[in-house]
């Protein structure tokens, strides 16, 4: 049974009547009534008892009735997720974050998806160096990352995000944590944790470049991969560090955050292919600058 024929039977078990089921169809009667009769002789069965005044389903085509409502329900279904597809509303987008974007980004973008994007599905993976991210992205790994901005990333799409401030994590027992706002200067000859050289994290270098502006270089450096780990190792008096003030929705016991004289700041960007991108990756993407910007 093609759908075709599903539509015309199922019409005409309904109407009851070849007239009213070929005008419902927008087709002649002569032609309705051809396509039940072949359908009656594929199926070896009567499936209408005809009459002068009516036309009634017989016990087969009671059976197949249901049979034909599946198939063009099915139908209907392929069609509206088809459509869904190409129009972004459906598929399944993987996205990176960054180990400072993990913390207030990613759940934001999770919640909105899933209440207006109810039928894209996310692959999500948090705390992750921009090298990765980049490596990730021209793999096919991810098809979004949120990530830091530098000179390697030509094959990439960057959409700016926000830019934010850095502020310092010391130790809640040092001396400046009693302080309101400190100069970057003040942590001159204090250890720090620091997100590693190898693979080159973009805070690497910019910590120390804003340490440089302050007129010194970290007495000695401990390097961490996750930012969570990297403000567990202050808190346990390992250290100090600069990190986005974004970090700041982690609280931990033991860390004291400080605002900086200096307007030190780094960028966070949006990264995706500059080609081959689905609808649902664009979709996606246009929540993630929303929930960012907004």
């Amino acid at each position: 049974m093609e759908l075709r024929q599903a539509r015309y039977f199922l019409a005409l078990s309904q109407e009851c009547h070849f007239g009213r089921a070929a005008a419902r169809l927008h087709i002649a009667q002569p032609a309705l009534s051809q396509q039940i009769k072949q359908l009656e002789s594929e199926f070896g069965i009567a499936l209408f008892h005809r009459s002068t005044r009516r036309v009634e389903l017989t016990e087969a085509g009671r059976h197949l009735a249901g049979y034909a409502r599946a198939l063009v329900a099915e139908e209907e279904r392929a069609r509206a997720h088809m459509t869904e597809l190409a129009t972004g509303r459906a598929g399944r987008v993987s996205l990176g974050f960054i180990g400072t974007a993990t913390y207030d980004v990613l759940p934001r973008v999770a919640r909105t998806v899933r209440t207006e994007l109810p039928h894209i599905t996310l692959d999500l993976r948090g705390e992750l160096l921009t090298p990765h991210l980049v490596e990730g992205l021209q793999a096919g790994t991810y098809d979004l990352a949120v990530l830091r901005p530098g000179s390697d990333q030509p094959s990439l799409n960057l959409t700016p995000l926000r830019s934010e401030r850095l502020v310092a994590v010391v130790p809640s027992h040092h001396p400046l944590a009693r302080n309101e706002q400190i100069p970057l200067s003040a942590l001159a000859g204090e250890p720090f944790v620091i997100h590693p050289a190898q693979p080159r994290s973009a805070m690497y270098d910019r910590v120390l470049a804003a340490c440089a502006r302050a007129g010194f270089r970290p007495r000695s450096l401990v390097e961490v991969g996750e930012t969570a780990t990297l403000v567990v190792l202050v808190a346990a008096g390992h250290g100090v560090a600069l990190v986005p003030e974004s970090v700041q929705s982690l609280r931990l016991d033991g860390a004291t955050y400080l605002p900086l004289r200096e307007t030190e700041a780094v960028e966070l960007v949006l990264g995706r292919r500059a080609q081959g991108n689905t609808p649902a990756v664009e979709q996606v993407a246009s929540v993630i600058v929303e929930c960012v910007r907004g």
